[in-house]
């Protein structure tokens, strides 16, 4: 039986964690990456799309981080053969759930950290490139408060 597999994103927004996630994804073949893509994949950003248009509301953050973890929590308990939680994750409690459920129900967890938060040459090219306009000024905030 294929070992099953947990996957949890770490990094600043802009970092490449969406690249890295799409370029694993196309690597596990064209059936199993829409598979994937379908019942495998969470995202907290996800939930801010409205439209197709990214609103970002931070009285919703929450609320949004919960519904994540449900449905990657629903997504384990399925036996999805490869789960994915595509969030910052930026102190080791936003993570602490998902990685404690994976391992309760027998998935084997990478935690993949994409860049280095702390180099400023990283976060001045995160603020260049994410998708959802968060300042440099935030990145920096973020990264102070990143937990290796």
């Amino acid at each position: 039986m294929p070992t099953k597999l947990a996957i949890i994103m770490r990094g600043l927004p802009g970092s490449g964690k969406s690249y890295w996630v799409e370029q694993f994804i196309t690597s596990q073949g064209i059936e199993q990456a829409i598979h994937i893509r379908q019942h495998g994949l969470f995202s907290t950003d996800r939930y801010f799309y409205q439209q197709g248009q990214y609103r970002f509301n931070p009285q919703k953050i929450g609320q949004y981080h919960q519904a994540n973890l449900t449905a990657f929590i629903q997504a384990l308990a399925r036996n999805e053969p490869i789960v994915i939680c595509d969030n910052t994750n930026i102190a080791k409690w936003e993570f602490m759930a998902y990685e404690a459920a994976a391992k309760a129900l027998g998935y084997q967890v990478k935690v993949v950290l994409v860049g280095q938060p702390d180099n400023d040459q990283h976060q001045q090219l995160c603020a260049q490139r994410n998708q959802h306009q968060v300042s440099l000024a935030h990145i920096q905030k973020m990264a102070q408060l990143f937990e290796e």
